[in-house]
């Protein structure tokens, strides 16, 4: 018996390997006093700030999926828009064996709950820009904060959203 609970001591332990595929992620922010400000999470593996992100849930739009991920892991709600800001690439690691490309969706959030599904496994920090870029840690995450930055205070028409309310 003794035997037996030393082998599971020492067996290595297995982190779930995962989904290959795209992932759809919402760039939650807002502007403040003329500045964009997003709302960063931390991973629940590593601690690494990101935005919401997952996997394309049955019967949802891509957009819809970031949204419902936003939801669950921020807990915030607004409008997501319809048309991705751009895609930046999850590297490889002992869980992912390629590289996953996660397409992101601008999200204007217009509610915030102080209790959500993932609070006890992440923190959420609103960030204006220059904090985000410095905190952002995943090549090309950062950049696609510039990007809606320069789209929202540059005065550049908005594609088409969608209102999500749970």
């Amino acid at each position: 018996m003794l035997d037996r609970l030393l082998a599971l001591v020492r067996r290595p332990f297995r982190r779930e390997i995962e989904p290959a595929g795209p992932q759809y992620g919402a760039l939650p922010y807002t502007v403040s006093d003329g500045q964009l400000v997003v709302l960063l999470i931390t991973s629940r593996g590593r601690g690494k700030w990101i935005f919401p992100k997952g996997g394309l849930m049955a019967d949802k739009t891509p957009w819809e999926s970031a949204a419902h991920e936003a939801y669950e892991e921020a807990g915030v709600e607004g409008e997501i828009d319809h048309t991705p800001i751009g895609s930046y690439f999850l590297p490889v690691t002992d869980e992912r064996p390629a590289p996953v490309e996660v397409k992101m969706f601008p999200l204007r959030v217009s509610s915030q709950r102080e209790g959500w599904k993932e609070m006890g496994q992440r923190y959420r920090h609103w960030a204006v820009l220059a904090e985000a870029r410095r905190l952002i840690t995943h090549e090309g995450l950062a950049d696609l904060a510039v990007a809606l930055a320069e789209r929202e205070l540059g005065g550049a028409q908005s594609p088409k959203r969608s209102f999500i309310r749970r």
